[in-house]
């Protein structure tokens, strides 16, 4: 029986993704029992040590990207945002209220405030740079009530909000970044809408429930569980419900979700370049938006760890489901076979020390792999210590080594016999010479050539500043979690997922490459793949991000969406937006949305 999935939660929380996981037939990871490397998932609300990063197995899955502090921490978005402002202009990252952190810009803050207060009130919002859930933030108008005690960000409130029912709100929009390297990102149809739980007033700037739209304030306060017009009890809507409002009102919905979706790319553009490759993270964001009334959307800030809490029934309908398709996202199946290789064999199970502890790991026959030699690049002044303990752990198997993070560089061996097997002879063509000596040195000629061809695929490839070339193993799953691609070749892997699992992970349509590029999914469960959106912003977002293509691209697809859609119609300038071949590609918002392709009047 194949191994089951395994997860670890940093102090026991949240309940909610451990209801899900159980649900699916994974099991908790408990230390008396299990290796400290015996695990698929490990979820944290704080950041992971740098070492956990460089350490990462191939069934091994993290919750958070290295370094996104740079748009989580409000300070560090500010400071981002106002970076790429000036270098792209103030007509495309238009989305952030003007904003000042003090007390470091707080000669500038004050003479903004002096020229916008002249003959007409100006208010302000005052928030801590570190906290959460709405704690010490304040509303200001006059500038002796600014008292700080800490590091803040002062901010132009927004003060004319769209609202309903004379109730402010705002949108928790569920955003997943799949990748950073390429940029790949997903949306959730589902969000929510939060709500101020008293009447929104202007004249009552200290009254944090109608200016607040945080739910752990309102759900405290004298009427969350009152009627309150068209928002009804509690304080949450779910964001299906939102849309059925919207179109009550005849506004034009496509755009709306465009400009917030521009706003997301952007955002995350801040940041992308700077955050290391890591394929085995996933790490879902909260982007707080605002909505003027104008229907102007405006950023407020991103959350690193988006609460997973149960608070209402809207919660319910949105965040299970969410959980749900996060975890299909990760696409666990393939990589779980690896894990399972290690800790299968129960014959050949032995003791292997790993940091000053002892760990059990079964492992494959080795005796004919003895003597492999793996080396690593120096990249990381721990490099040596990491090849040393993935020894000791047994992983010098080469089916264990190859897909190691993509940070290893190994020898790349065939055997002196032709391998008999016509499909491993098709993947990977004839052994060479030089493959035939580099087996002979190394391991002897009593090799069984056609496994071992089958366990080593290697690939070179060079990082973004073109300084260091290393092996990289290519994985790139399909949505089923099923196929295994190497250099555009592929395999098929035996799906080892065990458990009674209650939800099946769906099968998605991965569109087909574009001009050699790998498509993502165009959706996975309820999230909509969107970036990249076209050719042009796929081959933009690989090896070094092209910004300015990107934001020309986002641009474009605005103004096509702000002169109004159609669903009737196809754009029939499909090279002008697409390139040469058709690239799926479905526009967020809509409970079914469509394909962008159907979104443009012709012209």
């Amino acid at each position: 029986m194949a191994t089951s999935l395994v997860f670890r939660l940093h102090d026991r929380g949240p309940e909610l993704l451990r209801e899900v996981l159980l649900e699916r037939g994974w099991r908790e990871y408990d230390g008396r029992r299990h290796g400290e490397e015996d695990w698929n998932l490990y979820w944290r609300r704080s950041t992971f040590p740098s070492s956990k990063y460089h350490n990462l197995l191939p069934w091994q899955r993290l919750n958070h990207h290295p370094k996104t502090a740079g748009i989580t921490r409000k300070d560090s978005l500010v400071r981002n945002l106002r970076r790429m402002r000036a270098t792209f202009g103030s007509s495309l990252y238009d989305f952030s209220p003007t904003t000042f952190l003090l007390p470091k810009d707080s000669t500038h803050f004050l003479s903004e405030h002096n020229k916008l207060a002249r003959g007409r009130p100006v208010y302000w919002i005052c928030k801590p740079v570190d906290q959460s859930r709405g704690r010490g933030i304040f509303i200001f108008e006059d500038i002796k009530d600014l008292v700080y005690d800490c590091s803040v960000i002062v901010q132009r409130y927004i003060s004319s909000p769209w609202m309903i029912s004379g109730y402010k709100f705002d949108l928790r929009i569920y955003v997943c970044v799949k990748s950073f390297h390429p940029l790949t990102v997903y949306i959730h149809q589902e969000g929510l809408v939060r709500f101020a739980t008293e009447k929104y007033s202007l004249r009552s700037l200290s009254n944090l429930y109608a200016h607040l739209t945080n739910t752990s304030i309102n759900k405290s306060g004298p009427f969350y569980k009152s009627e309150k017009g068209r928002v009804g009890q509690g304080c949450k809507w779910t964001m299906s419900k939102f849309r059925h409002f919207l179109q009550s009102q005849h506004i034009n919905e496509l755009l709306l979700w465009q400009r917030i979706n521009s706003m997301v790319t952007l955002t995350l553009l801040t940041v992308a370049p700077s955050v290391p490759s890591c394929p085995n993270c996933v790490e879902l964001f909260g982007f707080d938006v605002l909505i003027d009334s104008e229907f102007k959307p405006w950023l407020l800030e991103v959350n690193y760890s988006p609460a997973l809490r149960l608070d209402c029934q809207a919660d319910i309908s949105v965040k299970k489901g969410l959980i749900h398709d996060l975890i299909d996202v990760m696409n666990y199946t393939w990589t779980d076979s690896l894990r399972d290789r290690a800790y299968q064999n129960q014959n050949h199970r032995r003791r292997q020390p790993c940091f000053g502890r002892s760990l059990h790991v079964s492992l494959p026959t080795l005796s004919t792999w003895k003597g492999l030699v793996v080396q690593r690049k120096k990249k990381h002044k721990n490099a040596s210590q990491t090849q040393s303990r993935h020894r000791a752990l047994g992983f010098d198997h080469p089916s264990l080594i190859l897909p190691f993070a993509a940070r290893y560089k190994t020898i790349n061996t065939s055997a002196k016999e032709t391998c008999t097997d016509p499909t491993v002879n098709r993947i990977l063509g004839p052994p060479s010479d030089t493959d035939v000596s580099a087996v002979n040195r190394q391991m002897g000629s009593d090799v069984d050539s056609c496994q071992m061809r089958k366990s080593l695929r290697v690939t070179e490839v060079r990082n973004q500043d073109d300084t260091e070339t290393e092996a990289e193993t290519v994985l790139s799953g399909e949505a089923d979690g099923s196929k295994f691609k190497g250099s555009g070749d592929s395999t098929w892997l035996p799906n080892i997922h065990s458990g009674s699992q209650q939800r099946v992970q769906p099968r998605v349509r991965r569109p087909k490459a574009q001009n050699g590029l790998d498509v993502p999914p165009i959706r996975v469960g309820g999230f909509i793949r969107t970036f990249p959106f076209n050719t042009a912003t796929l081959k933009a977002s690989q090896h070094k991000l092209d910004i300015p293509i990107i934001a020309r691209e986002l641009q474009k697809l605005t103004s096509q969406l702000a002169s109004g859609p159609s669903d009737e119609t196809r754009w029939t300038k499909q090279d002008e937006m697409y390139g040469e071949e058709q690239f799926d590609s479905l526009l967020w918002g809509p409970k079914d949305p469509p394909l962008l392709s159907r979104s443009f009047k012709p012209t």
